[in-house]
């Protein structure tokens, strides 16, 4: 399955217009935001488990990132409330279930092989830095190499000045309204540009991101 495949093109997706895709398992079902493959692909997805779902034991040969939008997921290392970022290296694997139900943001297959860290990170329990302009904080989530995935938050009338990310950027916008010269993107618009693409991003009316940058082919 090919689905958003091509990282030279720039994308954005509202996901509410996508359908909901029954997974292998039952309970548990995906919108498809970008996919090279069929059932053990790279993708990027967001996942609702129904409330008792869970899938069987299994490894991610290529590491897993997850961010909880809303509800409580589970696995056998520990509960994870709305806003905890999970990132499980390459190698690892687990039992994941939620009892109440919850909605997730998964990537799959992006992470590089010798990152051997799990990292897990309860951002609701977690301080805000300042950020390079006024008016912008970030949250740091993880890192490794050129790779970096952090939480953006943007008071209103925050500007952002022109640049270029190397490695590309990857952004889901959790709330408010991020803009560009390229256009206005609401809660929930998931956006991809490519390696070497430039942007001058702003928020008229205050928003908070979830960002990754530099794991996008560079040719």
């Amino acid at each position: 399955m090919i689905i958003n495949a091509d990282h030279a093109l720039s994308v954005h997706i509202d996901p509410v217009e996508l359908p909901w895709v029954p997974s292998p398992l039952p309970g548990v079902e995906r919108r498809l935001l970008e996919r090279n493959g069929a059932e053990q692909a790279r993708a990027t997805s967001i996942v609702r488990y129904a409330p008792g779902a869970g899938f069987s034991a299994h490894t991610h040969p290529h590491g897993e990132e997850i961010f909880v939008l809303d509800g409580v997921f589970q696995d056998e290392f520990g509960v994870y409330p709305t806003g905890t970022y999970i990132r499980n290296p390459p190698g690892s694997g687990h039992t994941p279930y939620s009892d109440t139900g919850c909605t997730l943001f998964v990537k799959l297959r992006y992470l590089p092989a010798d990152d051997g860290q799990r990292v897990v990170v309860h951002t609701r329990e977690t301080t805000w830095l300042p950020g390079l302009v006024e008016g912008l904080s970030v949250m740091p989530l993880s890192e490794y190499g050129g790779e970096h995935t952090a939480l953006v938050r943007w008071q209103p009338g925050t500007k952002f000045q022109a640049h270029r990310h190397y490695g590309g950027e990857e952004i889901l916008v959790l709330d408010g309204m991020f803009q560009d010269e390229h256009g206005d993107y609401s809660q929930g618009t998931w956006l991809r540009s490519p390696h070497l693409s430039v942007h001058q991003p702003y928020s008229d009316h205050g928003c908070t991101i979830l960002v990754k940058v530099g794991h996008l082919d560079i040719g």
